[in-house]
């Protein structure tokens, strides 16, 4: 993340990963207050045994991008609020790449779907992993039927 303010949301991007069994590392670094540190971190990636990178960055949000530029890794930002329109200027800077530097980039402070899709990438060659997000998302599914039958249940009674 390129600030610890943004820790708050990138913890739920953590605990996301925790649930299917991610092993993860979080660092602070800058895109423009620590180029180096960034760039080696990119670079390195690949050889330390990372599938993914999530990078959280606002205002110019160029940390997703500058570490997209320096590795062959999948890159996923979060853009953060704060800043002009609460987080518009940082989307824009995100998912805004020249052509051969892409990043995926999910909603403004959308951790827990950047972890997601981290997992998605990984499940490609990790059938645990696609076992455990198969899981997951028919639990999803479930939740939104049984929440959808107490609306009907609550609401399907009062017809006229």
């Amino acid at each position: 993340m390129g600030s610890d303010s943004d820790l708050p949301v990138v913890e739920k991007a953590i605990q996301t990963l925790a649930d299917f069994g991610v092993p993860t590392e979080v660092h602070v670094c800058s895109a423009h207050r620590t180029p180096d540190k960034a760039s080696q971190f990119a670079r390195n990636a690949v050889k330390e045994g990372f599938g993914v990178i999530i990078a959280a960055a606002g205002l110019a949000a160029h940390l997703a991008g500058a570490l997209a530029a320096n590795t062959t890794l999948p890159v996923i930002g979060i853009p953060m609020a704060g800043g002009v329109g609460d987080g518009l200027d940082a989307l824009l800077s995100t998912v805004m790449m020249p052509p051969g530097v892409p990043v995926a980039t999910v909603g403004v402070g959308g951790a827990v779907n950047a972890a997601l899709l981290a997992v998605q990438i990984l499940a490609v060659s990790d059938q645990g992993m696609a076992d455990k997000l198969a899981d997951y998302k028919r639990s999803a599914a479930e939740k939104v039927m049984k929440k959808d039958l107490a609306i009907q249940e609550k609401y399907n009674l009062m017809k006229i």
